[in-house]
């Protein structure tokens, strides 16, 4: 039976100062949205840029905008509860380089520094901690969401709000704006070691990953498959101290790093952001262009400035094929040696993520057929699309048949009654009723499918 539950608070002075600026800037998003007499869609404006993919035709661009820009405040680090109370516009960045010094980091850190932890519940961001811990969403104990009429709803796993707090992970902001989280900290160590398995079959790759994960035998795990005869996995753990360390934020490519060595050590921000110049599509490109823009040109200011000149750097007829892929650990083999043959754009980022929860948003009938308590995350980043052939439409399709799912984060083609045998339209209309009942935030097709590419 639901219950009322009574929301984290901060317990020092500081945190609660902090924390009356915060009820007052959610009292003044909640009064716009209750003095609103449009209908019409709306959009979030946010200081950090977005980090889903740009599209040449995204509506949102034409959408009237509710200001949050100053949600972007840690309210209270609690290392007694291992616990962090903050708004949904913090970046990583910022948030580790205050957790930190106190011996802790936030359980699953995404790749790109500038991805904010609000961004990371709407889009279910992971990372190498997630073999053990789910996502970034998995994390997080408590929300506080403000609802389209301008009511404050206060949402947990167990009280009268759970499908609401449930239905939050991989909504794309379709369900409610996110104005407070509380999720839990892990602790830290100012360093990390990193070891490169390489393996040449994919039997073998296999085989470690499932040892790694029953035995939970390091903090960290993910990998780069440079192709099904070379594939790395990439295991670490938080270390006291280290002989040198790298940082692959200018002149040196972490992927490549992958290939070339057998172990690496970093200081812990490093490592968490090793990818920020690209996961596997770096930018620039060339050792020349990194020599010169590397050091001014991360995650943020590409994704700033594609954004801004879509019309001239983008194009929606053949894009590249920016997408994440999740399968059950068991199917990944016959994905892996079907991806070869039909598609063959190397290396990918592989990620191992554990079955924690049977999402809400998701269809009954996915969790049915899904007898893994692993998933496995494929990256494809940067590819070029054939002559001819919609990869994105093929992967949709290719991931249906062995009860795979690919995230919304960039192009989706789905038609609308497959799309809802994916995901759990039932729940989404029970949540909206009560947080969008006019729909001015769109529903998940609407936004991703259609209002994303331009066909609203």
């Amino acid at each position: 039976m639901s219950t009322t539950t009574t929301p984290h608070r901060p317990t020092t002075a500081n945190g609660r100062a902090r924390d009356a600026r915060h009820a007052s800037k959610v009292a003044r998003v909640a009064r716009q949205l209750r003095e609103r007499t449009s209908t019409a869609p709306l959009s979030r404006q946010k200081r950090v840029v977005s980090h889903q993919v740009p599209k040449v035709h995204d509506r949102k661009h034409l959408d009237e905008k509710i200001d949050l820009n100053d949600l972007d405040e840690v309210i209270e680090i609690d290392p007694e509860r291992r616990l962090c109370i903050a708004e949904p516009g913090v970046p990583f960045c910022r948030l580790v380089e205050q957790t930190l010094p106190l011996g802790f980091v936030p359980i699953v850190v995404p790749e790109l520094k500038t991805i904010t932890i609000g961004g990371a519940v709407a889009g279910c961001s992971i990372e190498s901690m997630s073999y053990v811990h789910g996502g970034f969403h998995d994390t997080c104990v408590e929300y506080e969401i403000i609802t389209a009429k301008g009511e404050v709803l206060t949402c947990t796993p167990d009280n009268e709000h759970s499908l609401v707090f449930q239905m939050m992970h991989g909504s794309f902001g379709t369900v409610g704006i996110l104005s407070r989280l509380v999720f839990r900290l892990v602790p830290a160590k100012p360093f990390v070691h990193l070891r490169h398995e390489t393996h040449r079959s994919i039997d073998s790759y296999l085989e470690s990953i499932r040892s790694h994960f029953e035995r939970r035998d390091v903090d960290f795990m993910d990998g780069i498959i440079h192709s099904n005869s070379h594939l790395v996995l990439c295991v670490g753990d938080f270390v006291d101290s280290a002989p040198y360390t790298n940082r692959y934020d200018w002149l040196k490519v972490y992927y490549r790093s992958t290939a070339e060595r057998t172990e690496d050590y970093f200081r812990t921000p490093h490592y968490f952001y090793r990818y920020d110049q690209g996961v596997t599509n770096v930018h620039p490109k060339s050792f020349l262009g990194r020599l010169v823009l590397g050091k001014f040109l991360g995650s943020s200011e590409i994704l700033r400035l594609a954004e801004k000149l879509r019309w001239l750097l983008l194009s929606d007829d053949r894009p590249d094929v920016t997408v994440d892929t999740f399968l059950p650990f068991s199917r990944l083999k016959e994905f892996l040696e079907w991806y070869a043959a039909d598609y063959n754009h190397y290396p990918l980022w592989c990620v191992p993520y554990r079955r924690v929860h049977d999402y809400e948003w998701m269809a009954d009938s996915f969790w049915k057929g899904m007898s893994d308590d692993l998933l496995i995350d494929i990256a494809i980043y940067g590819g070029k699309q054939p002559p001819g052939r919609n990869v994105y439409r093929e992967l949709e399709k290719k991931l249906q048949e062995l009860n795979g799912i690919k995230t919304l984060i960039s192009y989706n083609y789905y038609p609308e009654d497959e799309f809802w045998r994916i995901f759990h339209r039932e729940n989404f209309a029970k949540v909206k009723a009560l947080t969008d009942p006019d729909n001015i935030f769109r529903d998940l097709y609407q936004k991703t499918c259609k209002a994303a590419m331009g066909r609203e």
